[in-house]
Formats: C-alpha cells, sequence, structure tokens
C-alpha cells in the first residue's frame, strides 16, 4: 500500500525532471559548452544550446534562457524538430532578465549579432542569423544587431522560409542596423501562419518586417519602425495573404516606404491606432522595383495619425538612458504605449 500511494509522488519528481531536462541555460561571459546548461553550470554559446535543444522530444517545452553578454554567430542558428512539422511543443529563446523586471538595464539584455559570410539562398546569396524550421517559436527581450561582415551584403536576422509552418512569436526585442557598417536587410523574412510581434524596436533596418507567403493570423503592435530606409513592411503574395490581421497601437517613422503590398492581388486589412508619420511614401507595390501608390490595397483607417515628430531617447555623452530608443516625453505617439516594455 506504502508503494502504491508514493506512486503519484514519483511520477511528479520525473515529471519535474523532465521539465528541467527541457531548459537549458547559456552564459556568453561565465558558460563552457561542455557544461551541463543548468543555471549553476551554464553553456556558453547560444549554437550548442540550439544544437542540444533541437535533439528534445516530448510535449515538454523548450527553452533556452540567455544571460546578459554578446552571443555572435558565426554560421546560421538552424532550429528544427526532431519530430519535424508534426512537433507541437512551445521553443522558447529568451532573456534571463527581461524588459519589465527591476533589474532590467540596458546592459542585461543579451546581444545577437552575425559575423558569418554568406550561408543563404538561391535566386541571390544572402546572410541568415537564426532559422526557424519548427513550429511554435518564441524569441523574447534580444537585441539582434547588423552584420558586419563586408562580404555579406543581405542579412536578416530571423528568417522563417517554410510557409506551412505556424507559431512565430518575437517580443520585446531590439533589431539595430548601421547601414554604413553594419546593415540589416530585414529583422523578420518570414512565411506561414500566426506571426505575431509586440513590443519591438526596429531601428534604422532597412527593411523591419518581410512576411510573404501562407498569412494568417499575422500581427503587428506596440512596436516602433524608425528610419526604415527602404520599406518599413512587405506584407502579402498570392490569395492566402487575404486572412485577417492585426495592426494597433505602432509607431511607423522617419522612412522611406511605410507599406509594400503584392501587386497581383488585392488584400484586405485595417490599420487603427497608430502613428504614421515623416515618411516618404505611405504604400507601394511589390514589383520588380517598389512603385505606386497602391489604389488597388487601400486599406481601412481607424484612428490613424499621420503628423507629429517621433522623438527617441537615443544614447547621449552621458551614457545610455534606461529606456534608450523608446520614445521620449516630448514625442508624439506617447499614448500608444509603443516601445519594449509591456508595462508603463
Amino acid at each position: 500500500m506504502k508503494l502504491i500511494k508514493s506512486l503519484p509522488l514519483v511520477l511528479l519528481v520525473i515529471l519535474n525532471l523532465q521539465l528541467k531536462a527541457q531548459t537549458l541555460y547559456v552564459d556568453a561571459i561565465k558558460g563552457h559548452d561542455e557544461s551541463k546548461g543548468t543555471i549553476a553550470d551554464p553553456l556558453a554559446s547560444l549554437q550548442k544550446a540550439v544544437s542540444i535543444a533541437n535533439g528534445f522530444t516530448g510535449p515538454q517545452p523548450v527553452t533556452i534562457k540567455l544571460a546578459p553578454g554578446l552571443y555572435r554567430l558565426t554560421d546560421k542558428l538552424h532550429i528544427e524538430s526532431p519530430n519535424g512539422m508534426a512537433d507541437t511543443s512551445k521553443f522558447t529563446i529568451e532573456a534571463t532578465v527581461m524588459p519589465d523586471d527591476t533589474a532590467w538595464q540596458p546592459g542585461k539584455m543579451p546581444v545577437i549579432q552575425s559575423i558569418a559570410d554568406t550561408n543563404s539562398g538561391k535566386k541571390f546569396k544572402y546572410c541568415v542569423g537564426i532559422q526557424i524550421a519548427r513550429n511554435n517559436v518564441s524569441i523574447k527581450a534580444l537585441k539582434f544587431l547588423g552584420n558586419p561582415n563586408p562580404g555579406v551584403e543581405y542579412y536578416y536576422c530571423i528568417e522563417r522560409q517554410n510557409e506551412k509552418l505556424k507559431g512565430l512569436e518575437i517580443s520585446q526585442c531590439y533589431f539595430i542596423g548601421e547601414r554604413n557598417s553594419a546593415a540589416i536587410q530585414g529583422a523578420l523574412f518570414g512565411q506561414g501562419a500566426d506571426i505575431n510581434i509586440d513590443h519591438c524596436i526596429f531601428y534604422n533596418c532597412k527593411n523591419a518586417v518581410l512576411v510573404f507567403l501562407g498569412l494568417k493570423n499575422f500581427s503587428l503592435t506596440h512596436s516602433i519602425i524608425y528610419g526604415a530606409y527602404e520599406a518599413a513592411i512587405w506584407y502579402g503574395y498570392g490569395e492566402s495573404s487575404n486572412a485577417p490581421f492585426t495592426f494597433s497601437n505602432n509607431i511607423i517613422a522617419n522612412g522611406n516606404y511605410f507599406w509594400v503590398s503584392d501587386k497581383e492581388h488585392t488584400h484586405h486589412y485595417t490599420f487603427s491606432n497608430s502613428l504614421i508619420t515623416n515618411n516618404k511614401y505611405f504604400m507601394g507595390l511589390n514589383g520588380m522595383e517598389i512603385e505606386g501608390p497602391d489604389i488597388k490595397n487601400t486599406p481601412i483607417e481607424v484612428n490613424i495619425s499621420k503628423t507629429g515628430n517621433v522623438l527617441l531617447n537615443e544614447v547621449t555623452a552621458k551614457g545610455i538612458p534606461h529606456n534608450y530608443l523608446n520614445l521620449s516625453p516630448e514625442s508624439a505617439g506617447n499614448e500608444l504605449h509603443a516601445g519594449i516594455f509591456k508595462n508603463k
């Protein structure tokens, strides 16, 4: 009887161990890639953590926790599952200290920078930082920088090629490009369903979000896209892109095109509760070159403001502000609560 009564406790302990085994800790400063990947004994590289996590099986969520530090990618980081597309478990890469935590400071945010050479593409050659090839991936509270490799012309921080995949969350991330030395061609180059982006800041990326095939349940909310010098957003290609989506509480400012869409098909979307200001063009068409205006894909606009100056808290001689690249108090759009913090 005692053995039978203790059986649930044994099962609970086993389950708890399995859950712990699905979480890996990484510390670029204190870790070693021969380590166990625990809090006390962290790995050193994101590459090693992903290679181990890719082999995890079972229904438990997979989590990689990144301590503050610089994580350099020397090749494409490939996120996949041994079960292929049948895997429904969640796969998360996130910071150990989140932006809304009281202990958070700019220096606590893990930095991801690819220094890899060209590693992808058939029609044209480009470099990918993180390649997603599984369902239900979440990336939270990381800072992505541009690729300074002089042999790379096009760099995409995150790419998901397969239009049949679903479930991609990008939350509270920075994407910071520098066109003359470490450019970001696109922060996200994505296909497939359930792409949800919130509370991100895209600063001086050539393009912020490029999403094309198999789109369904796309959302972009509470984000700032500033200085996109080609286009802030490229959206949709083909009839499958007609699904409803959410676009609200965003600030798109000081760029070239705000929105570029497929000229071959009509899309139905609503822009709401956002500030879209000081861009050279509002909408364009996705052909061989960007052109416009886009009359066929005119959106419904609900509470869209197109005037006002966007002012960001940038780095000064005094250092990095706690809320850097978020809106300054004098900026238009503060009422939208866009930016890296969810709890203001």
